[in-house]
C-alpha cells in the first residue's frame, strides 16, 4: 500500500471544489512539484529549532525525512502529515545545558520522550481516545504547552537579541509583516523569509555602521560567516559544525541518559500529544475521513521517529501544521507528495555544505525569528483553552494552572538535594496535573459543568484544528 497510489483522474490540476485522497496521486511531475512545496513549507523551523537547542541543523533535516517516511508506514498512508523538528523541548534543552549537559544529554533525553509518546500510542490504540481527554484535558494541556513557550522568553531576550538588537528588531517586524499582510503560501514560510531578510539586512549595517562593538569593547561583524561553507563537503553524513560564535553543533553521536535531564525533558510529551491530535483531528476534518482509530499510530509514529533521532543525535519531530496548511490550500492529501518530500529531506541531509550554510545564520537574526517563535508556542495554549471554551470563571481551571504556570514560566526551583532538583517546565507541568486531579473530585457539581474543557461529548481534541502562520508546533 504505501508505495501505491491511484492517479487521480487524467493526473492533473484537481477542478475547483475536487480533492485528491491520500491514496491518490497526481501526475508524478505535478507530485514532485508538491512534495517540493511541502519541503519549503517545513524547512524555516525544521532547522532554526536544532540550532537553538545547539544540535546539527543538517542531521535534523536529514531525520525529519526519514521519521516522516517511518510515521506514514505506521499509519499505514491514512495520515498525510510531515514530520518536523520540534519546539516542544527547546525550554528543556537549554536548562540541560544550562546544568552543564552536553548535547548527548539532551538527545538522550530526546530518545526517553519518544519512547514515552510510543508506550501512549500503544496504550491509546487499544484503549481509545477518550483516556487522552481524561488525564490531559485541555485546560491542563493548554497550561502545559502555554508555560514551555514562555518559559524561553529569557532566551530571547538575554541570548540572541542582546547580539545585535537593530537585526533582531528588523528581522522581528519583516516575520511579523508576511506573516499577516502578505497573502497566500508566501505567508506560510514567513519563518524562512525572515531568515533571509535578517541575513542580508545583517550584511547591509556592516556596510553602512561598521561591525558591533561589545561591552568589553571588542568588535565582531553581524553578517553570516560563510568561512565554513567553502572547506564543506558537497556530500557526506552530518559532522559538526562550528558557529562563527565558536559554539560547535555535534554531528551524529550515540545519546547519553541521566534522570534529572529526563525529567526536564519529558513535560514536552505532553505538548507533542496535544498537537498530534489536534493535526489528526485537523486531517479529518479535510479529508472527510474517520481517523479516530488510526490516533494512536500517530503518537507511535511520532514517538518511534522522536525516539529514532534521538538515538543518531537529532533532533525531536512532530506533525507540522505548516504543512497541514498546503494540504488545505491546494485540496491535494495525496502521501505521496510527503514521500517525495521525505527523499528531498534526506538528500539535503546528506549535504554538509547545506548545514555549514544554515548554521552560519547570525545570532541577531534568530534573535528577531525567537522572539515571534516562542511566543506563538506559548500562545497556542491559550488557543487550546479558546478552541475548547475552557472557563476561568472556575476556581478548578484557575488556581491549579494559574499556580503551575508561574513556576513553569518564572523558572522556579525546587532544590531536593546539591546534585538533584525540579525547576521550571518540569516543576510546572507536575504542579499543573497533580494539583488540577487532586482538587477536581472535591469541586462542587457547577464547576464541572460545560465550557470546562473536560469530560464533555463533541470535544473537538486538545487543539482545535490546524494553527495558522509561520509556524505552529
Amino acid at each position: 500500500m504505501a508505495l501505491k497510489w491511484t492517479l487521480y483522474g487524467d493526473g492533473g490540476t484537481p477542478p475547483p471544489g475536487g480533492v485528491v485522497a491520500p491514496d491518490e496521486r497526481l501526475s508524478w511531475p505535478r507530485t514532485i512539484g508538491l512534495g517540493a512545496q511541502h519541503v519549503v513549507a517545513m524547512f524555516g523551523a525544521t532547522f532554526v529549532f536544532p540550532i537553538i537547542m545547539g544540535l546539527n541543523p543538517q542531521l535534523a533535516v536529514l531525520m525529519s525525512g526519514i521519521a516522516t517516511i517511518l510515521f506514514l508506514l505506521i499509519v499505514n498512508d491514512k495520515i498525510p502529515s510531515y514530520l518536523g523538528t520540534s519546539a516542544a523541548f527547546v525550554a528543556a534543552a537549554g536548562a540541560i545545558r544550562a546544568q552543564g549537559g552536553e548535547s548527548s544529554d539532551v538527545t538522550g533525553a530526546i530518545l526517553v520522550a519518544g519512547v514515552i509518546l510510543f508506550g501512549i500510542g500503544v496504550l491509546v490504540h487499544f484503549v481509545g481516545g477518550r483516556m487522552i481527554d481524561k488525564v490531559l484535558p485541555p485546560a491542563v494541556t493548554g497550561a502545559v504547552v502555554m508555560l514551555i513557550g514562555f518559559n524561553l522568553a529569557p532566551v530571547v531576550a538575554n541570548i540572541y537579541w542582546p547580539a545585535d538588537q537593530w537585526t533582531a528588531l528588523a528581522t522581528m517586524v519583516f516575520v511579523i509583516i508576511v506573516s499577516v499582510v502578505v497573502r497566500g503560501f508566501i505567508s506560510r514560510v514567513a519563518v524562512l523569509m525572515g531568515l533571509i531578510f535578517g541575513t542580508l539586512f545583517s550584511w547591509f549595517l556592516d556596510a553602512v555602521s561598521g561591525p558591533l562593538t561589545a561591552a568589553d569593547g571588542s568588535e565582531s561583524d553581524r553578517m553570516a560567516n560563510f568561512a565554513n561553507v567553502g572547506n564543506a563537503a558537497w556530500f557526506g553524513f552530518p559532522e559538526s559544525i562550528t558557529q562563527a560564535d565558536g559554539t560547535v553543533l555535534s554531528g551524529a553521536h550515540l545519546p547519553t541518559f541521566s534522570a534529572t535531564f529526563i525529567l526536564l525533558i519529558v513535560p514536552g510529551v505532553i505538548a507533542l500529544v496535544a498537537e498530534n491530535a489536534g493535526h489528526v483531528k485537523a486531517v479529518e476534518e479535510m479529508t472527510k475521513r474517520d481517523l479516530n482509530p488510526y490516533m494512536g499510530r500517530a503518537f507511535m509514529g511520532d514517538g518511534a521517529g522522536t525516539a529514532l533521532a534521538g538515538f543518531v543525535g537529532g533532533s525531536p519531530t512532530t506533525t507540522y501544521a505548516e504543512n497541514i496548511g498546503v494540504m488545505a490550500a491546494t485540496r491535494v492529501y495525496s502521501t505521496a507528495a510527503y514521500y517525495v518530500a521525505a527523499v528531498v529531506a534526506i538528500l539535503f541531509g546528506f549535504s554538509p555544505k547545506f548545514g555549514a550554510v544554515v548554521s552560519a545564520v547570525p545570532s541577531g537574526v534568530l534573535g528577531g525569528i525567537t522572539v515571534v517563535l516562542y511566543g506563538m508556542i506559548g500562545l497556542l495554549g491559550a488557543k487550546i483553552w479558546v478552541d475548547n471554551k475552557v472557563s476561568f470563571g472556575s476556581p478548578l481551571n484557575l488556581v491549579p494552572l494559574a499556580a503551575g504556570l508561574v513556576i513553569g514560566i518564572g523558572d522556579v526551583k525546587l532544590q531536593f538535594t546539591d546534585s538533584f532538583s525540579i525547576t521550571g517546565i518540569a516543576l510546572g507541568t507536575i504542579v499543573t496535573i497533580i494539583a488540577y486531579h487532586a482538587v477536581k473530585p472535591f469541586a462542587p457539581k457547577d464547576w464541572l459543568g460545560d465550557h470546562q474543557g473536560d469530560d464533555r461529548a463533541g470535544t473537538p481534541g486538545p487543539t482545535g484544528g490546524p494553527a495558522e502562520g509561520p509556524v505552529a508546533r
